[in-house]
């Protein structure tokens, strides 16, 4: 359950309407279960505790301590905890927690999904065997990436049913809006899908009055053959929270053309262009070139193709889009919000330009994708995730597919059964008995409360084409626990026993742990500088080390030695989650090769398993809480590492050094799970 309600607006009054004209966009949109939106507005926005998962290049802090009283020092400068955040959480709930922290962001750019009914996949490529990275080296062999071994996962279904999509984004709207200051402006990113009805929310949400313009995000790219015009722009609505907002345009100028350039054929002494105009009666008038031509609401920006800038994220928008929007809407200093963050485009761009930002997305590749950008950015910020109570697998998609197995007996798309059910099981005694289980991707179902078990009772179970005796129906949170099975009795008007379910019995399930095993060894420098390995296992003196780092001395059978660094190597990494997933990638392959003709070459994995590997890092500092990243290794799907946001050009050996001991490791595998181990 949250730990309280945040209200969108101070001033809300059980009752009471929020906005004036909410009886206008009832009218305008008549979309089905509109009212259950308003009755959770009124109750307010669900604030969870927040837990600080990684603090860098700072020094973290308790997520119940008030931000708002503490900063930091960062490069010499003052920086207050809350303004850079990468949060691994949903909109709403992350606006309740900027909310009660009393954070206001200036700006706002957010691309939500597209309601586009389409599957957006990861492709996960395996790494070079580090074994053999020695004798890649050697070879100089350079890899071709059409040779890289990989396997799709997909990462969220787009698919909407409008009404409920409607719903969820006027929420969203709503909570975003609480948190912006008086000069903030918003920029919603969409295509033809669903953007004309986002329009008139905006219109409900930010005023009609209060729209600024209308951007068409023209690009170009590939064709692929179809019976209408090619679809080559997207949309973005620009709305104010007031009639005093910000507005750079001088700061996005554009090159003029040449034959406007070709009019400006005189230069002053100074080096400054002009042209000479003719007047009424024969005067001329002087008239100097701009440093450039304000853009139009047409935007020529292409799609991201620079190789430095792709980090294979599939919604990935390009840095010159972002650029253009925060230089126009924001200043130095100002906070940049995205709360449906992606590849982290927003977050990076912000940073570069001056600005802070703040990063929220309920996937854990995003926040990954996001955090290794921010890292090789240099930039400073804190990783914080929202305990709502659900402990998702990489994203809310991947945790109902892995809810689907978890659940017992449990088949889907059993006739009889509309998609508003999970699936059904199938009991000796009952017979056939539907699922509900809430969607994960979609916050209004999180809360099981009047208005849905009202669904459920007096509209599903009536439309049932099976002859049910019983159903279950899985929640994550209850209003009313009491409320809701005393509403059952009075107002279910079927013989269908409802059985209600905390789905968090299963969902703690969903997140399993990769086994590592590691080995650790101190490279210390004799007098004649000379190497000397000490292995740092269990019969070794830990004092001797204890708090030592590079640089320090230490006296071994009467010798004094200088320790050069720490080494850990990687024995064996095991992952049952990504094996069984190759393994279905390799049946699937080898019943297409069967019916097609086409030769298939299985994905095979060393018996260590370090191909699986993608990210690895050490903590000096902290055995628990917050995690400090002393040193990491990133290996890119090349095989080529990535140290501490550093590209270089050497291969993975399977070994990661430090300083100092490390006190913790983690490490991330190429699907993006990843598992913390103590190193004793």
């Amino acid at each position: 359950m949250p730990v309280k309600y945040i209200p969108y607006y101070p001033d809300t009054v059980e009752g009471q309407a929020i906005l004036n004209n909410i009886t206008r966009t009832q009218r305008l949109l008549r979309y089905r279960e509109n009212n259950k939106v308003y009755d959770r507005i009124k109750r307010g926005m669900p604030y969870y505790e927040v837990e600080t998962i990684e603090v860098v290049n700072g020094q973290g802090l308790r997520a119940n301590e008030n931000t708002s009283e503490r900063s930091l020092t960062i490069n010499h400068s003052p920086l207050t905890i809350s303004d850079n955040l990468v949060i691994r959480g949903e909109c709403i709930s992350a606006c309740a927690y900027l909310k009660e922290k009393g954070i206001k962001v200036d700006l706002v750019y957010i691309d939500p999904p597209f309601a586009s009914g389409a599957d957006y996949a990861k492709k996960v490529y395996i790494r070079r065997n580090p074994k053999l990275a020695e004798k890649i080296a050697k070879a100089e062999e350079q890899l071709d990436i059409e040779e890289l071994r990989s396997f799709e996962e997909k990462m969220y279904g787009d698919i909407w049913n409008k009404e409920d999509y409607l719903n969820w984004m006027y929420e969203n709207l709503m909570a975003i809006k609480s948190i912006m200051s008086d000069t903030a402006s918003i920029y919603v990113h969409l295509d033809w899908h669903i953007g004309h009805y986002v329009k008139i929310l905006m219109d409900e949400v930010f005023g009609e009055d209060n729209l600024i313009n209308e951007i068409i995000w023209h690009y170009t790219g590939n064709s692929i053959p179809t019976k209408c015009f090619q679809k080559k722009h997207d949309t973005i609505f620009i709305y104010s929270k007031s009639e005093d907002f910000t507005l750079n345009l001088d700061d996005v100028l554009l090159p003029y053309s040449e034959s406007t350039l070709k009019r400006y054929n005189h230069t002053d002494e100074d080096g400054k262009k002009y042209k000479v105009s003719s007047l009424v009666k024969g005067s001329k008038e002087i008239v100097y070139a701009k440093e450039g031509r304000i853009p139009d609401s047409v935007w020529e920006i292409p799609l991201v193709r620079q190789v430095d800038e792709k980090v294979d994220y599939s919604t990935q928008k390009p840095e010159a889009l972002l650029e253009r929007i925060i230089k126009a809407s924001s200043n130095k200093g100002m906070i940049v919000a995205d709360f449906f963050g992606g590849s982290g485009t927003t977050a990076k761009v912000a940073h570069d330009l001056g600005r802070n930002f703040i990063h929220v997305d309920v996937g854990i590749n995003s926040i990954q994708t996001t955090r290794d950008r921010l890292i090789q950015a240099g930039a400073s910020f804190q990783i914080l995730e929202i305990k709502d109570g659900v402990s998702l697998f990489r994203n809310p998609q991947q945790t109902m597919d892995k809810l689907a197995t978890l659940i017992p007996g449990l088949q889907r798309n059993v006739p009889g059964i509309s998609n508003f059910w999970f699936g059904a099981i199938t009991e000796a005694k009952l017979g056939t008995v539907p699922v509900y289980v809430p969607n994960l991707l979609n916050t209004q179902e999180k809360v099981l409360d009047i208005p849905n078990i009202n669904t459920i009772i007096n509209q599903e179970l009536q439309n049932l084409e099976v002859n049910a005796k019983k159903v279950i129906v899985y929640y994550v949170d209850v209003d009313d626990i009491n409320e809701i099975e005393k509403f059952i009795k009075d107002n279910n008007a079927t013989e269908i026993e409802v059985e209600l379910r905390d789905l968090k019995n299963l969902l703690h399930e969903v997140v399993l742990e990769d086994q590592i095993m590691v080995s650790g060894q101190w490279l210390l420098v004799n007098e004649k500088g000379e190497q000397v390995f000490i292995n740092d296992d269990k019969n070794m003196d830990k004092a001797l080390f204890e708090n030592k780092k590079a640089g320090d001395t230490v006296t071994i059978n009467n010798l004094q030695l200088t320790i050069n660094h720490y080494s850990l190597t990687i024995n064996n990494f095991k992952s049952d989650r990504l094996i069984q997933k190759i393994n279905e990638f390799n049946q699937k392959g080898n019943l297409q090769s069967l019916t097609t003709g086409k030769k298939f070459e299985p994905i095979s994995i060393s018996e260590e398993g370090l191909e699986l590997i993608e990210l690895i890092s050490l903590d000096c500092e902290n055995s628990e809480g917050p995690w400090h990243s002393s040193t990491e290794i990133k290996i890119d799907k090349l095989g080529y590492v990535i140290k501490d946001g550093i590209k270089t050009k050497d291969f993975w050996d399977g070994k990661i050094t430090s300083e100092k001991k490390p006190k913790r490791i983690k490490i991330r595998n190429i699907s993006g799970d990843e598992t913390i181990k103590a190193i004793e």
